[in-house]
């Protein structure tokens, strides 16, 4: 059976009208993962996934990647009293890709909607492919082999701008990567590889290298590549994290909002 979606925009994104329990047989598995490299946003709407429901539809597109046990799901909450996890995730609120640090970074994640914040907390995503597919010719030829510097502590300093040097230090504990801004996929089709974790470029003026990397940023989330999801309860959503950026548009740490999350595990490695 041929899996009927209506895409949202020209750009990005694709709404996918199937049932729970047929997503949950993985019938239309390879559909999806098709229309995933094409769209790189899917949305399902109310389809209300209990935990072990999603982890089971994670696993019909994919290798389940938690980040917890075996059988868990992630929540997502900037609550404070989820201590530093909640404090990491304020950073969610900037532009950026998840697993900069790996090698093979995750394929995609899912997540879906629990609990709702009265205000804010929509997420908003780009994509990178199509994002870099209509640059300028001068400026693809400017991109062409030029590597940028990943870290933590490019994200965190938006959330905490004069950090204490004990707190640096704690960030620096986490791997730093070094990426090429343009990634040339196994299936011949190129992305940008940007975000808030990008702190600099390899052999640019500091300055200068900051100045690729806010074009490029403007460039990619300008409203034709960019897709803005008002949550439902019950919604799930699923990205391709090689080919898109996402951010969640703030919202009070006491509201309550809860989401839960998985991930597919990377299946190919920066290029």
């Amino acid at each position: 059976m041929k899996l009927a979606c209506r895409e949202i925009k020209p750009e990005i994104g694709a709404e996918v009208l199937a049932d729970k329990q047929a997503l949950l047989t993985g019938e239309h598995a390879a559909d999806i993962r098709e229309l995933l490299e094409q769209r790189g946003v899917l949305v399902f709407p109310k389809v209300d996934f209990t935990e072990q429901e999603l982890i089971a539809f994670t696993r019909t597109l994919g290798t389940f990647a938690p980040d917890r046990g075996p059988d868990e799901v992630t929540p997502i909450s900037i609550d404070p009293s989820g201590g530093t996890t909640a404090d990491y995730t304020r950073a969610s609120f900037y532009w950026h890709f998840d697993g900069y640090m790996n090698e093979v970074p995750i394929l995609g994640s899912i997540l879906c909607a629990k609990v709702l914040s009265a205000t804010g907390g929509q997420t908003e995503f780009c994509n990178t492919y199509a994002a870099y597919e209509a640059l300028p010719e001068e400026r693809k030829r400017q991109l062409e082999g030029l590597q940028a510097v990943h870290a933590l502590a490019g994200a965190q300093r938006a959330v905490d701008p004069e950090p204490s040097y004990e707190t640096f230090q704690q960030w620096l504990k986490i791997r730093r990567n070094t990426l090429p801004l343009v990634w040339k996929h196994r299936s011949g089709r190129k992305s940008l590889v940007i975000g808030n974790t990008a702190v600099g470029v390899v052999d640019m003026d500091p300055m200068d290298g900051l100045e690729v990397l806010v074009w490029l940023r403007d460039w990619a989330t300008q409203k034709r590549f960019r897709y803005s999801h008002e949550w439902s309860l019950g919604d799930a959503v699923l990205w391709d994290n090689t080919g898109t950026l996402h951010r969640v548009r703030p919202y009070p740490a006491d509201s309550g909002r809860l989401m839960i999350r998985t991930k597919l595990a990377g299946e190919e490695p920066f290029a």
